[in-house]
């Protein structure tokens, strides 16, 4: 007889944090987190400082896979502006899905406005890397300012991302004509 082992109670309040979290907001209280994690408060407070810290803990635990789940693979020789369009395929394919609330990291920098919190700094290294990423690409073909398209892709990225977490318009035919044509005025290749 082979039975599955329980998550222990460190990894059920990091699911419990980004399910509720996301679905609810980041305003969630901590009896919430911990009766969905089947965890007592004195345990929550022994794992973790304080529920910013579980929170920022939830996000970092998923960041590299969401990033992963982005960008092309390491191996991807495809040409520069052929990567930088993938990345927007992937969140455009995130953002088709039923529960899609918006990009959980621009969610909760949001919610939180206040970037000295744990969580707001996870999620500000997240963006960073996608920004980063855009860079390095637009530099390697040929942009004419990598920066400014970098800063411009992110915010294509960012505001598709909560318009169609708002649902107050889909990504479908318009997030890549947009970034295509950043892409033509910057030169990028």
């Amino acid at each position: 007889m082979t039975t599955e082992a329980m998550p222990g109670s460190r990894e059920r309040l990091l699911e419990a944090a980004a399910t509720l979290t996301y679905r609810e907001g980041v305003n969630i209280g901590v009896d919430a987190l911990c009766k969905a994690a089947g965890v007592s408060k004195r345990s929550m407070y022994k794992l973790f400082e304080s529920k910013g810290d579980l929170l920022a803990a939830s996000l970092e635990e998923r960041s590299s896979a969401y990033v992963a789940a982005l960008l092309p693979a390491a191996d991807d020789n495809r040409p520069p502006r052929e990567r930088i369009l993938h990345v927007f395929e992937q969140a455009e394919a995130q953002a088709g899905t039923p529960d899609f609330q918006g990009c959980r990291y621009l969610v909760v920098q949001i919610e939180l406005k206040d970037p000295t919190h744990p969580a707001s700094q996870v999620a500000h290294r997240v963006k960073e890397t996608l920004t980063a990423f855009f860079r390095t690409e637009a530099a390697q073909g040929g942009a004419s300012d990598p920066d400014l398209l970098a800063r411009q892709l992110i915010l294509v990225f960012d505001g598709a991302s909560a318009r169609a977490g708002i649902k107050a318009d889909t990504q479908a035919g318009l997030t890549a004509p947009t970034v295509t044509a950043l892409l033509d005025a910057a030169d990028m290749r």
